[in-house]
């Protein structure tokens, strides 16, 4: 409901609400997954969908669980190298990236909840994109997953890179984010930095 708000490069921003806030909603339209009523949703300065190579812009992780679990996770990376045009070799540093170089050869219905996000996150990767949208990316990561998490979000951004972050674990954003956007009903509450 008219929500305007914008994520800088160089920061990771959290995006919080209640369930039922429209947190998801606006994912899925920034992402060309949903239409917006009105208005718009731009990366960088363009929509996804006129984005020449979106993932290589932009890489998303809206839902771990999707992952096709017949597969394993250096197949789900490869086929999304292939997709999205990177080299092969890319998807064995992705698999080390996040953690998962013993489980490459494993069948993806074989992991745990926190291994399927941590792959989850590699498929975000796989473009090298400049943003990174993740909702809920520490769902399932056991301490020393959202350890390694924080670690690679504040890389990201302290290389340059955008991120946009959806979560519900307040303790978790506050020890990761710069920025917050909070939204309920669909409106903007709040939006600055983690001290205002």
């Amino acid at each position: 409901d008219d929500l305007t708000f914008s994520c800088e490069p160089g920061s990771v921003t959290g995006f919080l609400g209640p369930n039922g806030a429209g947190k998801s909603t606006t994912l899925r339209i920034l992402t060309g997954l949903a239409e917006a009523d009105a208005g718009q949703a731009l990366v960088g300065s363009q929509r996804y969908r006129d984005l020449d190579h979106p993932a290589r812009t932009i890489g998303v992780m809206l839902d771990a669980t999707a992952l096709h679990r017949g597969r394993t996770g250096l197949e789900t990376l490869r086929l999304t190298g292939r997709a999205v045009g990177v080299p092969a070799a890319r998807a064995g540093e992705v698999l080390e990236l996040v953690g998962l170089k013993d489980a490459g050869a494993k069948r993806v219905g074989g992991y745990s909840y926190g291994m399927r996000q941590r792959l989850g996150i590699g498929v975000a990767l796989m473009g090298d994109p400049e943003v990174l949208v993740l909702d809920e990316p520490a769902n399932g990561l056991d301490p020393e997953g959202i350890r390694w998490m924080r670690r690679l979000l504040r890389s990201f951004a302290d290389a340059g890179g955008t991120v946009l972050l959806s979560s519900h674990q307040l303790r978790e954003v506050q020890a990761t984010v710069d920025r917050l956007v909070v939204i309920a009903d669909g409106r903007l509450v709040r939006e600055g930095t983690l001290d205002e």
